[in-house]
């Protein structure tokens, strides 16, 4: 069973290219996304990732403060056969 990596970061703003990077195939937690007319996240903060979903879900929920701005993004491939509902 691989070992989940998880983490809360920095300050720093990073771009979508870099953030898909830096944390690839994780779940990131983006603060203050800054996003285009579309809606579509160019950047942000990276307040929290983690590489299992479930950890992540419940570690998220405990972050204080919350944001109240933020967008959640997995940065790796979807696997066959599964959808996301939004």
């Amino acid at each position: 069973m691989a070992t989940a990596t998880a983490s809360v970061t920095t300050d720093e703003i990073l771009t979508m290219d870099e953030i898909e990077k830096r944390y690839d195939s994780e779940w990131v937690l983006i603060a203050d996304p800054e996003t285009d007319q579309f809606h579509k996240v160019l950047a942000g903060k990276v307040v929290y990732h983690n590489s299992d979903r479930k950890v992540f879900d419940r570690e998220v929920l405990k972050l204080d403060p919350h944001p109240s701005d933020f967008a959640v993004f997995f940065t790796g491939k979807t696997p066959e056969g599964v959808s996301y509902l939004l």
